[in-house]
């Protein structure tokens, strides 16, 4: 019983036949505001009419406030001409009501009034004027008119909240039920992908409605999830690949030193072949966590305006001359950039990397051109080469940590350079892509927004 009152179902359908009987009452409420208000406007009407009549003809007054009294079959009306003394000279009133101002606007007042031989006292709605002798004229009517619309109002509103409760509850019951069965649907997907089973997913209607986005949403996120949890897989086993290859190297050449080595010079060769290892391990190692800390975006605190065609300049006069020793033509192009908010150091290190890995692609007697551009508000910093390009089957895998592609497994290199500069654009709000460059070979671009 506990769990029934404390479900939501039980709630939505209390929540509802609560808002029911509230518009029940307001219903009622303005029925009997507006039938009331009417009845008393129209009475009040009558009220000032007659006593202006009665005071229009003084000579007249005690007829008129007989015939008032007499042409009610229902007893209903009540009037009294009253002397300059108090004494009554016509009517049914047997003194003039107290409360009862003398300026023809009618008042809801208790008076003692002669009926069939008897006197009663009564509550009725009364008018009065003064005549010119000094005389006083009431007209007045009683009030069981308007008590009784107030009562049929009552008796109806209680006739009626019994089944507007009951029909408001079973049918919150009933909506509630359904929106009970779609979230126990949500749920059990929900108890599964906590299990482990990250494939699977919400069911999602045709409606289009709150739940069906919420749904949608949840699956987009179980999707992203699912991916970057094949990711961290991808990059264990990467990271454990490419950490045995250089810790056995390292292991078999000191084995062999230590069986074979003579002298100190064959020591010595056998241990900056081991530093050589182990630098490359450190080296992967130190680009996983960088790329990790950009992901993570922890380095947002030193950005700043940053000039791409200073950064080009810079990056390009550092590496003419390896340029030079492998026979390749390197030039920049600084045309029109605009300014960005960025990290000077981070930028510069993506720059490097796409310059590095074109240098490392492009023939001797090639071509690299380093370019800072703006399109459309954007600014563009892009590595264009001549080398043999990237095919448009891997164009979007290079940017992933590991990855490399067929035309550079031969190349030194562990595949996490440009994984660096898609976390380092990512961090930034800029993207990354791969295109065709003009003249041959690849193009390789950062697009940082709101330049």
């Amino acid at each position: 019983m506990t769990e029934i009152l404390r479900s939501t179902a039980f709630r939505w359908a209390v929540g509802i036949a609560l808002w029911s009987v509230l518009f029940a009452l307001a219903i009622f409420g303005f029925v009997y505001w507006q039938t009331a208000g009417l009845l008393r406007e129209e009475l009040a009407e009558t009220l000032r009419l007659e006593i202006r009549a009665v005071a229009a003809d003084p000579a007249a007054a005690a007829e008129r406030v007989d015939t008032w009294v007499a042409v009610d079959p229902h007893a209903e009306h009540y009037g009294g001409l009253f002397g300059p003394d108090g004494r009554r000279r016509a009517g049914n009133l047997d003194a003039v009501p107290a409360g009862l101002h003398p300026d023809g606007d009618p008042y809801r007042v208790g008076a003692m009034v002669e009926l069939a031989q008897q006197r009663i006292h009564d509550e009725i709605w009364a008018a009065s004027l003064a005549l010119p002798d000094g005389s006083v004229a009431v007209i007045g009517h009683d009030s069981d008119e308007l008590d009784r619309v107030q009562g049929m109002t009552m008796r109806a509103l209680g006739v009626g909240l019994a089944p507007t409760l009951a029909l408001s509850m079973v049918g919150g019951l009933f909506l509630a039920g359904r929106a009970r069965r779609r979230l126990a649907a949500t749920e059990a997907a929900m108890d599964r992908v906590m299990r482990g089973e990250l494939r699977t997913r919400l069911p999602v209607g045709t409606r289009g409605d709150e739940f069906d986005r919420l749904a949608g949403n949840v699956n987009r996120m179980l999707d992203r999830i699912e991916g970057l949890m094949g990711d961290i897989r991808s990059v264990g086993d990467a990271v454990a690949h490419d950490l045995r290859t250089p810790l056995t190297r390292l292991r078999a050449r000191l084995e062999r030193s230590r069986e074979q080595a003579a002298t100190v010079d064959e020591f010595r060769v056998a241990i900056d072949h081991g530093l050589a290892w182990i630098d490359q391990t450190l080296a992967m190692v130190t680009a996983v966590l960088r790329i990790g800390e950009m992901e993570d975006e922890r380095r947002r605190a030193g950005f700043g305006p940053l000039a791409l065609g200073d950064l080009v300049t810079d990056s390009v006069e550092l590496f003419e001359p390896l340029a030079e020793e492998r026979g390749i033509r390197l030039t920049a192009i600084a045309d029109g950039a605009p300014p960005i908010l960025g990290d000077q150091d981070l930028c510069a290190e993506a720059l490097a990397n796409l310059i590095d890995n074109a240098l490392k692609f492009t023939p001797e007697g090639g071509e690299v051109r380093v370019l800072a551009t703006r399109r459309a508000g954007a600014g563009i910093l892009a590595v264009e080469d001549t080398g043999p390009g990237i095919p448009p089957g891997e164009r979007d895998r290079v940017f992933r940590r590991f990855y490399r592609a067929e035309a550079a497994r031969l190349t030194p290199g562990h595949g996490l350079g440009l994984g660096l500069v898609a976390a380092i654009a990512k961090l930034h709000g800029a993207t990354v892509a791969v295109t065709d460059a003009p003249g041959g070979g690849c193009r390789m671009e950062i697009a940082f927004p709101g330049g």
